[in-house]
């Protein structure tokens, strides 16, 4: 049995201080949206009390869906790399980009400085996006969702050769007795997310995994439990949201949590289990139930 856990949009907190010049475009706009109540629904002490949590669990591998900082401010990403750093070493935490780690044209070339280590296929090199790692009996086949956009705009593109390549590598993993476990940050259906927030492609998105199939896709952004599914070649594919691991405030869906998944192959093919485990009204951490995929 391998046991993998799902965390996502932590947007940690405080902001290094921005320069003026720093405050131009959409990084304006951002700023003022956190000033204004972002950074008060983002707790970072409940976030290391759930990954605190986490850990006991004693996960074999962690998947992180993005958004791991806020307006694309270069001392971020320090921060976020440290985040990473916390969870474990590169080979036990595979990382993909969210919308607000690629929030202006600029951000891209520190993720990939800052953070590549933890986006790099079994060859220990960053090559790009789709990768693929082998851990236990799962093959991780991560994608990049992450474009700068305008501002008050979300959404994420996966791009004509991202989905070429990603096409052959499900193709290429569907010949072994692994289950394929898709990380992307955009809910990657169509009816995923609001207009301006959602996976552009996510048509083309669907009748490709339609084609080549896969075990589960999990995705972070919508900061919230939540359970589709995609047609496949062999059945229903679950596709599985998690919260924010930060969020301090909302539903009980909405409160910070993460998900854990325990995956078997058998003589029938891969087995999931997944549960979530999160903030209780009381304040505590705990059980939350099942996942019904």
């Amino acid at each position: 049995m391998f046991r993998l856990a799902h965390i996502s949009d932590p947007h940690l907190g405080p902001l290094p201080q921005p320069k003026l010049r720093d405050l131009a475009g959409k990084r304006l706009t951002g700023y003022m949206n956190w000033r204004r109540g972002r950074d008060r629904i983002h707790d970072m002490s409940l976030m290391d009390r759930l990954i605190a949590d986490m850990h006991a669990q004693k996960p074999d591998h962690i998947a992180c869906t993005g958004d791991l900082i806020n307006i694309g401010l270069h001392g971020e990403f320090e921060g976020a790399r440290r985040f990473l750093e916390g969870l474990g070493p590169t080979g036990k935490v595979s990382f993909v980009p969210g919308n607000h780690d690629a929030y202006v044209r600029t951000s891209m070339k520190d993720v990939e400085r800052y953070l590549s280590p933890w986006m790099t296929s079994d060859s220990g090199r960053y090559e790009g996006f789709p990768y693929v790692r082998l851990v236990g009996p799962i093959a991780l086949v991560g994608l990049s969702s992450a474009v700068p956009t305008a501002p008050f705009v979300a959404s994420g593109t996966l791009g004509r050769e991202q989905r070429g390549k990603m096409l052959q590598v499900l193709t290429f993993l569907a010949q072994q007795p692994l289950a394929r476990v898709i990380l992307i940050h955009h809910p990657p259906h169509r009816s995923g997310s609001k207009a301006g927030r959602g996976l552009t492609d996510s048509a083309a998105f669907e009748e490709l995994v339609g084609h080549a199939g896969a075990e589960l896709i999990l995705h972070g952004h919508n900061h919230v439990t939540s359970i589709n599914r995609i047609v496949g070649p062999k059945g229903m594919i679950p596709v599985v949201g998690v919260p924010s691991c930060s969020a301090i405030r909302g539903t009980l869906t909405h409160r910070a949590g993460y998900h854990v998944f325990d995956i078997d192959l058998t003589e029938n093919g891969p087995t999931i289990a997944g549960w979530t485990r999160g903030l209780l009204p009381d304040g505590s951490i705990g059980d939350l139930g099942a996942l019904p995929i």
